[in-house]
């Protein structure tokens, strides 16, 4: 099992950017070693997934997405995914079956 440093590099420095405009309220429920993200279309979800799924390039992709569509200014907040939550429920769902 290898990691791709450069990649998780970009993403933290990525997230980084998103959460430093975030309250410290809206992180006071996440546990240490996860991330709360909002997915969906019209109605978004809040949903707490592991860090280590930053290691995914799937998910890499989505970053590169949510930072396209919504720069660094995020609607609800936080970290916003542009994805449908059945999708993304999918996909983390494979992330957890290969850990």
């Amino acid at each position: 099992m290898g990691f791709r440093l450069p990649a998780i590099k970009s993403a933290k420095q990525k997230l980084q950017r998103c959460l430093s405009k975030g309250s410290s309220t809206a992180t006071a429920d996440v546990p240490k070693g996860y991330l709360a993200v909002y997915v969906g279309e019209s109605q978004m979800k809040r949903v707490v997934i592991p860090i280590s799924y930053l290691n995914h390039s799937e998910f890499q992709n989505l970053l590169s997405q949510s930072e396209e569509q919504f720069g660094f200014d995020h609607p609800m907040g936080g970290l916003t995914i542009p994805c449908i939550e059945d999708v993304f429920v999918d996909m983390i769902s494979r992330f957890s079956g290969s850990s």
